[in-house]
């Protein structure tokens, strides 16, 4: 699996983030270079979860006015700063389904769907494709989203665990475990 580096940071950009942090603790109006790099991010993870542009742009928007409402809280934890801002996105997608003013969608690429059927040794055709997007409709929310995050996103175990408030390992675990559910799916149609 390839690494995608727009997720995973080198030290030298997580020193640079730790920065940025510190000065938008000291004054507000420092947040625009983590606003900057974050806003497209996590806008694309939003608006691939409600397929609703004008509410992704909405809880996008209501994600960093938490940010840096309680940017005083955040404290560093060995992950890009992205990822803290993943655990608002999270809370606000999950309001705004509660709310019932957005939809839960799955867009799914085809490069990824062959990457996780290859991870499931599963031939690559056409109907196998469709048969995976259904069984990924089969998943509760937690494992759509471990799915999603490894797949789709290319993050690594640390990344999700940080996100969803799990261990590393836990991040793995339920990760095979979603996967395994898929293949028991897949195998029993």
């Amino acid at each position: 699996m390839t690494v995608n580096t727009l997720y995973h940071h080198t030290h030298e950009r997580l020193e640079e983030e730790l920065v940025w942090i510190q000065q938008a603790k000291g004054n507000p109006a420092l947040f625009a270079p983590l606003y900057k790099k974050y806003h497209e991010p996590i806008f694309r993870y939003v608006h691939q979860r409600m397929d609703d542009t004008e509410m992704a742009f909405d809880v996008t928007s209501q994600v960093f006015m938490k940010a840096l409402k309680n940017i005083h809280k955040y404290e560093y934890r060995g992950v890009p700063f992205g990822s803290w801002l993943y655990r608002i996105a999270k809370s606000e997608l999950y309001q705004a389904f509660r709310d019932k003013q957005a939809q839960r969608t799955v867009n799914v690429e085809s490069v990824s769907l062959f990457e996780m059927m290859d991870e499931m040794d599963e031939d690559q055709s056409e109907l196998n494709k469709q048969l995976l997007v259904k069984a990924l409709q089969s998943l509760k929310e937690e494992q759509l989203q471990l799915i999603e995050m490894r797949f789709f996103e290319k993050r690594s175990f640390k990344e999700m665990g940080e996100i969803l408030d799990l261990t590393e390992n836990n991040a793995k675990v339920k990760c095979f475990r979603a996967l395994e559910k898929l293949k028991k799916y897949f195998h029993d149609k």
